[in-house]
């Protein structure tokens, strides 16, 4: 059976002003193009706009790319009780203030986590008594 498919897959980016930030928004521009999910809008859902947190808080999976440690994307999903996905550039080696933004890197970050995301989403679903599929912590 194949529990793998379908769902709304929701993609933020931190976009902030360091050069890991602008990293992780051409990254996350990366996986919407490959069809990983649909990028949407952090910003939205740090304003409480309705739309935004209703869509976050329905989707299937929330998934974050966040520059540095200080994770502002994933903590502004926790914020309205949502636990996202959270892939961290720090844990792909990534320094703010230290990594030179190129398309190569990008590149290949982008390839890393949509791997990465590909590895989760097996480990996300499991097949439930009736033959279905659930998400698991979703």
């Amino acid at each position: 059976m194949d529990c793998c498919g379908g769902g709304t897959v929701l993609l933020y980016s931190c976009s902030g002003s360091a050069d890991v930030g602008c990293i992780a928004d051409r990254v996350t521009r990366i996986l919407a193009k490959e069809k990983v999910g649909k990028m949407t809008c952090l910003a939205g859902v740090g304003a409480r706009l309705s739309g935004f947190v209703v869509s976050a808080q329905g989707a299937d999976r929330n998934i974050v790319i966040d520059g540095c440690p200080i994770a502002c994307a994933q903590k502004g999903l926790e914020a309205i009780s949502v636990q996202p996905e959270s892939y961290n550039l720090a844990n792909y080696g990534l320094k703010k203030g230290e990594t030179p933004v190129t398309d190569e890197l990008v590149q290949e970050i982008a390839m890393k986590i949509k791997d990465d995301i590909i590895s989760n989403k097996m480990s996300l679903v499991e097949e439930d008594s009736s033959g279905g599929c659930s998400w698991n912590n979703c």
